[in-house]
């Protein structure tokens, strides 16, 4: 079984800074691509930003150039530094990770495993 555990959120106040881990344990054999999400109150889940496991970086257009998505392939751990908060960052942050595990019968597969979620609040 493959978990993800979140931690890191919290409230600040805009303008601050907040850095978000997220730890994946488990029977894996490869995490390809990383990512976080955030979904806020009555709104859809929206991409914030992902990272493959090249490297290679991808943001929502609002978090480009206050958000740095990184990861430690040793750690099986990705990170989301958020700076320069602002209230409408306000969401719970869901870490994201397409693992493949090994299995008796297919040999590997591979599936899209997520979070529970931490709360971002950011006072005005």
């Amino acid at each position: 079984q493959v978990q993800l555990v979140e931690s890191g959120g919290g409230l600040v106040q805009a303008g601050g800074s907040l850095r978000l881990s997220c730890a994946a344990s488990g029977n894996i054999f490869r995490i390809n691509d990383m990512g976080w999400y955030r979904q806020a109150p009555g709104k859809q889940r929206e991409l914030v930003a992902t990272i493959t496991s090249g490297g290679g970086t991808d943001y929502a257009d609002s978090v480009k150039g206050r958000f740095t998505i990184s990861r430690d392939n040793t750690k099986n751990t990705v990170y989301l530094q958020m700076n320069s908060l602002k209230p409408d960052d306000t969401a719970v942050y869901y870490c994201n990770a397409r693992i493949t595990i090994p299995t008796p019968t297919t040999r590997f597969l591979a599936s899209n495993y997520w979070g529970q979620g931490t709360q971002v609040t950011v006072s005005s």
